[in-house]
C-alpha cells in the first residue's frame, strides 16, 4: 500500500474502539459523508457520536483488512469484521463481510460501507432471522 492515508486508516480501523474514537479526525476530513446500510452520517462530529453510540452497545467489534484496491484519490478496503452484541445471537460472535468504497485528497472525504445486512444483524434476530434465511435459501 503506497498511500500513508490509507495505510494510517487500515491501521485505525484494525485498532479502533469505544475508547479511541478522537483518532477518526487523524483520517477523516471536518466534512466527511459517510453511508452505511442503515444511515448516512454528515461531518466529523456526526460520524464520532455515530461510532459511539454503535460502540457502546457492542461487546467487541475487531476489523481484519484483507485487501486494499487503491486508485489517485479513491480506494476500495475489503474487510471482514467480527463483533458481538449481548442482544444479537445471544452475545455470540458475528462474522460480516464487506467492503468499504473511500474518496480523498487530504484526508478521506467518502466513505460508504457496503456489506450484507442480513448477515450482520437481521439473520441473528429471534423474529425475523429464520424467515431471512429462508428466502435466502430459497432464492439461490
Amino acid at each position: 500500500m503506497k498511500n500513508t492515508l490509507l495505510n494510517d486508516f487500515c491501521q485505525l480501523y484494525q485498532s479502533l474502539n469505544k475508547d479511541n474514537l478522537e483518532r477518526l479526525k487523524e483520517v477523516y476530513s471536518d466534512s466527511v459523508v459517510f453511508i452505511d446500510p442503515i444511515h448516512q452520517v454528515n461531518g466529523l462530529d456526526a460520524l464520532t457520536t455515530y461510532f459511539a453510540n454503535l460502540y457502546e452497545n457492542m461487546d467487541y467489534c475487531h476489523f481484519h483488512i484483507n485487501r486494499v484496491i487503491e486508485q489517485p484519490g479513491e480506494a476500495s478496503i475489503i474487510w471482514r469484521m467480527e463483533y458481538a452484541h449481548h442482544k444479537i445471537k445471544k452475545g455470540q460472535r458475528i462474522v460480516v463481510d464487506g467492503s468499504s468504497h473511500l474518496q480523498f485528497s487530504e484526508k478521506i472525504d467518502c466513505h460508504r460501507d457496503y456489506l450484507d445486512l442480513g448477515q450482520m444483524l437481521y439473520e441473528h434476530l429471534p423474529m425475523i432471522g429464520p424467515v431471512i434465511k429462508a428466502v435466502k435459501k430459497r432464492a439461490s
